[in-house]
């Protein structure tokens, strides 16, 4: 079991050990597909939902961007912590963030025309090379690979937590908003950093798979394939912005 000394803390060799006595409920790679494009289904659902309404001038638009943000939020945090309540808080998340990125979505197509469409297929695309670069092993989850992934995201979270603590006195970090060469170079590697996590997701759910993970793993792995999707599209997003500002 030396393959579950790893840096990545969802791969834990408990949860494989208890799962080789669940006969039948285990995870599989096909179960975890169809759970995570129910999980998109239902994310695209509800942006659809959002993006009409700030078409419609409503003045839901702003309680669904904060709510979406704030209650996708605090429910990634309960999943992680419970990974075994995934199968019923994941719509959860997805329906949340799906709110969020409609609303946000509209406002950034209102200020540049046709970032939004230009932004889901970036995102797609970057999906499909990322899976293609991982299935014909030119780019393997090595235990170097995962530890300089996840070091460099934990560095990525703490300067944008920091980034909103200074805003609440009125300083901005220019690298995340100006749209000068520095500021597009970190969205560029942003968005780097968040299309590399896809292959740590990759790794996770064909290892969870291959060992015998606990059915509900195929609700968590979904999860976190989800959460990384969404993160990268609004890198994307955030990028696009730039050069349409620049």
């Amino acid at each position: 079991m030396a393959l579950f000394q790893s840096n990545n803390p969802v791969l834990k060799e408990s949860i494989f050990d208890k799962a080789a006595h669940a006969e039948g409920a285990t995870m599989t790679i096909r179960g975890t597909v169809n759970k995570m494009s129910f999980l998109l289904i239902m994310l695209m659902a509800a942006a659809v939902f959002s993006y009409g309404e700030f078409l419609r001038g409503s003045s839901n638009v702003l309680p669904m961007v904060f709510g979406g943000a704030i209650g996708g939020f605090i429910i990634a945090l309960v999943i992680i912590f419970k990974k075994e309540w995934s199968g019923y808080l994941a719509p959860a998340y997805a329906l949340a963030e799906g709110l969020f990125l409609g609303a946000i979505s509209a406002m950034f197509n209102a200020s540049y025309q046709g970032i939004v469409i230009q932004a889901v297929g970036l995102t797609i695309g970057t999906f499909i090379a990322m899976l293609v670069l991982y299935r014909t092993g030119i780019i393997r989850a090595t235990e170097r690979f995962k530890s300089i992934v996840m070091t460099a995201t934990l560095g990525i979270g703490i300067f944008y937590l920091i980034a909103m603590v200074l805003r609440l006195f009125h300083i901005d970090m220019p690298l995340i908003h100006s749209s000068g060469l520095f500021g597009i170079g970190f969205s560029l590697i942003v968005v780097s950093i968040a299309a590399l996590n896809l292959i740590l997701d990759f790794d996770m759910i064909e290892q969870g798979a291959a060992q015998g993970a606990p059915k509900y793993f195929e609700w968590y792995a979904s999860f976190g394939l989800l959460v990384t999707l969404v993160w990268l599209y609004l890198e994307i997003l955030r990028l696009l912005s730039k050069l349409n500002r620049k």
